[in-house]
């Protein structure tokens, strides 16, 4: 969920990427980091538990509290960027009929792993969100927590093929990085609380490799620019959710901290809906 566990932003690829090169070096860079970030994050994500568990984001947010999908049992369920699958493991073991998808084989692994001895397991579908690999209306809800949407440059396209693949009155929910840590560097102490960029600066965040090649991307969309994105895609926003940190969880996770998070919000829940036919 964490951008860079550096603390601080690497020198950046000025002006645009393209989907393409964005694609290629999020999945290098998620492949490489896999086994490391699975050992750092891993037991908070729910990955030990069996039958998963579902995380919103470092806030510990999790849906057996918040129920922001709704009745997920019998429902046809695709999390998008699932990662190792925690969320996706859950919600079968809720009885929802789940695909998870992600853009990484090396976290694909992990979720084969974590769900071998799960009485359901998932099935996982290695693809990237701009383009999804599934029929038109084929779900009731689609969720992605923490994954995906920031990785993509065409955000706006991901919003349309989730239109594409939801049903008649289904879920779109997704949690990222709030809009505003933009602004911040990405420092867990007193560094991150002050103003280093613009909220406006829509540059994609990007690492270069000793070659000189993009080896890992994200995008930033303002709060505006996400709510135009889901109406433009014919989806209705119902709610924002914006966890607050809560009292009794003294963890730091790359940029997300007690001391941010007293202070501005580290991420943004959108709750989406597709109308009724």
């Amino acid at each position: 969920m964490s951008t860079d566990d550096t603390g601080t932003h690497q020198p950046r690829v000025l002006g645009p990427i393209d989907s393409d090169t964005s694609e290629r070096a999020n999945r290098t860079w998620w492949d490489a980091e896999a086994d490391d970030y699975q050992a750092e994050h891993g037991a908070f994500l729910g990955n030990a538990v069996p039958g998963g568990d579902f995380v919103w984001g470092p806030e510990r947010l999790r849906e057996a509290e918040v129920r922001l999908l709704g009745e997920v049992a019998d429902r046809d369920v695709l999390e998008i960027g699932c990662g190792a699958a925690p969320c996706s493991r859950w919600l079968r073991a809720q009885g929802a009929r789940v695909i998870g998808l992600d853009l990484s084989h090396g976290m694909l692994a992990h979720g084969l792993a974590a769900m071998a001895a799960d009485e359901h397991p998932v099935p996982l579908i290695q693809a990237g969100a701009e383009h999804l690999p599934l029929a038109d209306a084929s779900f009731d809800i689609v969720c992605s927590a923490f994954g995906a949407v920031p990785f993509t440059t065409d955000s706006a396209r991901v919003m349309r093929e989730v239109a594409r693949v939801l049903r008649p009155g289904g879920r779109w929910v997704f949690a990222t990085n709030h809009p505003m840590r933009w602004m911040f560097l990405d420092d867990p102490g007193p560094e991150g609380l002050t103003v280093r960029l613009s909220y406006f600066d829509r540059t994609p965040y990007s690492e270069v490799d000793d070659e000189g090649r993009v080896s890992y991307v994200e995008h930033h969309r303002t709060m505006g620019d996400r709510i135009r994105e889901i109406v433009a895609a014919g989806l209705i926003v119902e709610d924002v959710v914006e966890p607050e940190w809560p009292d009794d969880l003294q963890d730091e996770w790359g940029q997300w901290s007690p001391l941010r998070g007293s202070y501005f919000p580290g991420t943004a829940i959108f709750c989406c809906r597709k109308p009724d036919a």
